[in-house]
């Protein structure tokens, strides 16, 4: 009976991540967005070797050869696929070096939001009492103001910069994961499991983090990849309305805004070209977090 027993629980194990796995790539829409943001993951690490030019090193830059349309060729003979910015740099370079900024400040505030918002939503599920209606009333705080807004006011104290940028992204961010670690928590602290831990004498760290931290994690990784995406939208906001990253460290963002103002001279590569790069990174990844959301949630599935 043990081995028949053991033998049904595998069965059940792997039934369940094949249910997982046809719901994550059963849509064709899930595949594209998925290979998409591993393509985009891809180009932004090996942009400083695939890319055409370095567009931030000024000894290879021509100003002649500014505002060149897409396709046509700069005096050295260089091709410029997506033409050419006011100081002659390739933005087909440019987008993969600012894809690498953008992509790096999304995921670093996101992976130290979700450590703070899942750390802090563990401990009030956990204690309880003061602690939670401290933690949670901190958290309705936060929630009560718009991101951005926040986002703007903290970078407006601390100035420009790319830790600042992380720092105020973090700030905005950390309570999503509080709220939502927390309500899963409060549910899985009073039952059987945890009881017994807590009567085999577990300390609070290990109760904690081995216990109950991986009974929270499926919503947790749905909104990591749902607040990555909005990490790089909001950073690209704030650095198009100029408070966000310096010019010298430009993400897309940035990119948009330089172009924006030369669009009505019929520029438009300058600025549309980041811009759809950076419609297609957001909608991939929210398709991605959307689609695992839906995986791992039984109630949603057919």
């Amino acid at each position: 009976m043990k081995s028949v027993s053991i033998f049904a629980l595998r069965a059940d194990r792997y039934t369940t991540r094949g249910i997982v796995l046809r719901s994550l790539f059963g849509k064709p829409s899930v595949v594209a967005a998925t290979c998409m943001c591993i393509a985009l993951v891809a180009i932004a690490l090996l942009a400083p070797w695939i890319a055409p030019q370095n567009p931030y090193d000024l000894a290879s830059l021509n100003i002649v050869d500014g505002r060149l349309p897409p396709g046509a060729r700069g005096v050295g003979g260089h091709l410029f696929l997506l033409g050419s910015d006011a100081l002659g740099r390739d933005m087909l370079a440019a987008m993969m070096y600012g894809l690498r900024i953008s992509l790096g400040v999304g995921l670093l505030s996101g992976v130290v939001a979700m450590s703070l918002g899942t750390t802090l939503g563990l401990v009030a599920a956990y204690f309880g009492g003061y602690v939670d209606m401290l933690v949670m009333r901190t958290v309705d705080l936060m929630l009560g103001f718009p991101a951005i807004l926040v986002a703007l006011m903290m970078l407006a104290i601390l100035g420009q910069g790319v830790d600042k940028v992380i720092l105020a992204l973090v700030i905005v961010q950390w309570a999503y994961f509080a709220r939502t670690v927390r309500s899963v928590a409060a549910v899985e602290r009073r039952k059987e499991y945890m009881e017994a831990a807590l009567c085999l004498g577990l300390s609070h760290r290990r109760a904690l983090f081995s216990q109950l931290l991986p009974n929270c994690l499926p919503p947790v990784i749905v909104i990591a990849l749902v607040q990555i995406a909005a990490a790089i939208a909001t950073e690209a906001t704030l650095s198009f309305l100029g408070v966000g990253l310096p010019v010298t460290q430009p993400s897309l963002g940035l990119l948009i805004a330089n172009g924006y103002q030369q669009l009505i001279a019929g520029y438009y590569w300058i600025s549309v070209f980041p811009g759809l790069l950076l419609l297609v990174l957001v909608f991939s990844m929210n398709i991605v977090g959307d689609s695992l959301r839906e995986a791992l949630n039984p109630r949603l599935q057919k």
